[in-house]
C-alpha cells in the first residue's frame, strides 16, 4: 500500500470532531486515557481512578486499586533479598494489593531485577522517577499490574543471584537479559505513559502465554529491538496472546520491532511512528496484525520505506497471514504490505477499541504532535488524598484505603 495524499476515514473509523459532537468525552484531547483522568483538576487526590481509564485488551487491569497506598521514600536497593521498607522493591513484593506512589523525584538503580507481585500499581505521576543503569522490571506469572509514569532506561543484564519475589519467598535467579519491562506468563497488564530507551535487550518483551496487555502513551527512543511479543515460533501457547499498542510515539534512534509479533492477535492503533531504520512492524508465525489510524513516516533510506517485515521469506506461506492497514497515514514513501483477509470479521480478535475511539492517521497527526507531550510523568507536585494525611498507622509507608 503506497503513500496516500488524501486520507479519508474508513467506515469503522470516526474522527475526533464527531466524537466531540456526540459527547463521548468531557475533555477534548482526543486521547481517551488522558480524557479520563486529566480532566479532573484534582486528579492527584483521586489517583486510583486511573484504574478505570484503561483501554484495549489490558483495560481490565486494576492494579492496586482495591488496596492501600504505599509511599516510596527511599531510592536505594542495597539488599534484593531483604529490601528495606520504603523502597520500591519492598513495595512491589507484598502480597496485598497496593497503589505505589513516590514521595519525591528519584533515580532507582536496581541491583537485581525488580520482581513484581500481583495487584500492584506503580504510579509515578507528580514525581520524576527513573529506573536506570541497573536491572529493571519483571512481571512474571502474575496478574493485574499497572505501570505508569516511569522513565526506564539503560537497563543491564543481571542475575546469578538470590532475589526476593514475595515476603515469604526468595530464590536463585539466572541471568536476565536486560529488558526494560519483561512480561512472562502474565495477564491483565497495562503499561502507560512511560519513556523507555537504551536497554541491553528489549524495551518491552511479553512471552510465555502472556495476554490481555495494553501498551499505551509511551515514548520509545534510542534502541534496536524495541518490542518482542511472543516467546518463539514453536511456542504455541502464545496463540492466545492479545495485545493493544495504542497512542505511543516511536521516536528517534529506533531500528526495528515496533513490535515484532510471533503468534496471537495485535491491535496497533493510533500510534505515531516518526523513526525506524529497518522496519516498524514484523512477524514470523502467522500473527494477526490490525493496523488502524497510525502515522508512519518512513526514513530517508530508500531501502527502508516498508513498514512491515515478514521473517518468513516464503511469500506462499505469509500471503495468508491476516495483516491489514486501515486509515493509516503513510508518509515519505512509506508503504504497508497487507496480506490475508481484508474483511473486518477476520480481525475481530485483533480489535480492542470501539469505533468512537479509533481515528484515522490524519486526525492522529492533529491530536499528537511530534513532541508527543502525552508521554511521561505528569507535571504536578506529589500528593495523596487529604484523608490520608496525618493518619497514624502501623507503618509510615503503608497508608489506609
Amino acid at each position: 500500500m503506497r503513500e496516500r495524499k488524501n486520507i479519508r476515514p474508513f467506515p469503522s473509523i470516526r474522527n475526533s470532531t464527531e466524537r466531540r459532537r456526540l459527547g463521548f468525552f468531557s475533555c477534548v484531547t482526543g486521547n481517551p486515557i488522558d480524557d479520563c483522568w486529566r480532566c479532573d483538576p484534582h486528579w492527584q487526590l483521586h489517583r486510583k481512578r486511573l484504574a478505570n481509564c484503561g483501554i484495549g485488551f489490558g483495560r481490565n487491569a486494576i492494579g492496586g486499586r482495591d488496596g492501600r497506598y504505599y509511599v516510596v521514600s527511599n531510592p536505594g536497593d542495597d539488599d534484593p533479598v531483604n529490601p528495606k521498607p520504603g523502597t520500591l522493591r519492598h513495595a512491589v513484593i507484598q502480597e496485598q494489593p497496593l497503589w505505589i506512589v513516590f514521595k519525591r523525584d528519584m533515580v532507582i538503580t536496581l541491583k537485581q531485577e525488580l520482581i513484581m507481585n500481583s495487584f500492584k500499581t506503580i504510579d509515578a505521576r507528580g514525581a520524576n522517577v527513573h529506573i536506570a543503569n541497573g536491572a529493571c522490571i519483571t512481571v512474571q506469572f502474575i496478574t493485574n499490574v499497572i505501570i505508569h509514569g516511569l522513565h526506564i532506561h539503560d537497563c543491564k543484564p543481571t542475575g546469578n543471584a538470590m532475589v526476593r519475589s514475595s515476603p515469604s519467598h526468595y530464590g536463585w535467579r539466572t541471568m536476565a537479559d536486560g529488558d526494560g519491562i519483561s512480561i512472562f506468563g502474565s495477564s491483565h497488564v497495562w503499561i502507560d505513559h512511560n519513556s523507555l530507551s537504551n536497554c541491553a535487550d528489549g524495551l518491552i518483551d511479553a512471552i510465555i502465554g502472556s495476554t490481555a496487555i495494553t501498551i499505551s502513551n509511551n515514548y520509545f527512543t534510542h534502541h534496536n529491538e524495541v518490542m518482542l511479543l511472543g516467546h518463539s515460533d514453536s511456542y504455541r501457547r502464545d496463540k492466545q496472546m492479545q495485545v493493544t499498542i495504542a497512542y505511543n510515539h516511536f521516536g528517534e534512534g529506533l531500528v526495528q520491532r515496533m513490535p515484532r509479533c510471533r503468534h496471537g492477535y495485535f491491535h496497533v492503533v493510533n500510534n505515531d511512528y516518526t523513526h525506524w531504520e529497518m522496519y516498524a512492524i514484523g512477524g514470523s508465525a502467522d500473527p494477526t496484525i490490525n493496523s488502524q489510524g497510525n502515522r508512519y513516516l518512513a526514513p530517508a533510506n530508500a531501502f527502508a520505506k516498508e513498514v512491515t517485515k515478514r521473517v518468513e521469506p516464503n511469500a506462499r506461506l505469509w500471503r495468508h497471514w491476516n495483516w491489514r492497514s486501515e486509515g493509516d497515514l503513510l508518509l515519505n514513501g512509506a508503504y504497508f504490505t497487507a496480506s490475508g483477509a481484508g474483511a473486518a470479521a477476520s480481525y475481530a480478535r485483533a480489535s480492542s477499541l470501539g469505533s468512537e475511539v479509533v481515528v484515522d492517521g490524519r486526525e492522529l497527526l492533529l491530536q499528537m504532535p511530534a513532541s508527543f507531550p502525552a508521554a511521561g510523568a505528569a507535571d504536578v507536585k506529589f500528593s495523596i488524598p487529604p484523608t490520608l494525611r496525618d493518619v497514624k498507622t502501623r507503618s509510615k509507608f503503608f497508608l489506609p484505603l
